[in-house]
């Protein structure tokens, strides 16, 4: 077992106790290879790894009638039920996707709530995540935001509006109050 001795990087002394582990007396060309495979773990570099995956493409969509995510929408109405959030990535990898799905001026809800949260773990062979918001009842007309994280880093937020239902809108053109009572004039 080595000795650590101070002023001495814990890696050197790593990498002389691997080579007299290894036999003993070793010659110089095994020691030289040995020193050339562990070269960059000892100078601080890391092993190349694959790039992690970025969003290639994100997109808001309505349902299209048969519970699939249909074309890109930028708006919605409040029974809009559910909204999807399509994400795409640039490459298939396994990663973590998360969605938080944040009220950002809403009525009633406190700015910056998480309204709904949910997280995707991928395989090795996917780079699409559909994400489905569902809310108690219908939306709550306003602005919201999507933030989306990928293993855990910020990748990218999406605002969009919540408007009220155009059900709701032509409803309210019809409900027209009643004329205030005309004040009754006395005759002398």
């Amino acid at each position: 077992m080595p000795v650590f001795a101070p002023g001495v990087s814990n890696e050197w002394a790593a990498a002389r106790f691997i080579v007299s582990v290894a036999g003993g007396r070793m010659k110089f060309g095994a020691v030289f290879l040995m020193f050339l495979f562990l070269a960059p773990a000892l100078i601080g570099q890391a092993p190349a790894s694959a790039p992690r995956p970025k969003i290639e493409e994100v997109y808001l969509a309505k349902d299209n009638g048969s519970g699939k995510a249909g074309d890109q929408a930028d708006e919605f109405r409040t029974t809009d039920i559910p909204i999807y959030c399509v994400v795409l990535l640039d490459a298939p990898a396994k990663v973590t996707v998360k969605m938080n799905f944040v009220a950002v001026s809403v009525a009633g809800v406190k700015p910056e709530t998480k309204v709904v949260t949910s997280t995707y773990a991928t395989s090795e062979k996917q780079n699409r995540v559909n994400f489905v918001g569902t809310p108690d009842g219908v939306w709550v007309a306003g602005r919201y935001r999507v933030d989306l994280f990928i293993d855990g880093k910020a990748a990218r937020s999406i605002e969009f509006s919540i408007k009220g239902s155009t059900a709701n809108i032509a409803a309210a053109s019809y409900l027209k109050p009643p004329d205030p009572p005309k004040p009754k004039t006395k005759k002398h």
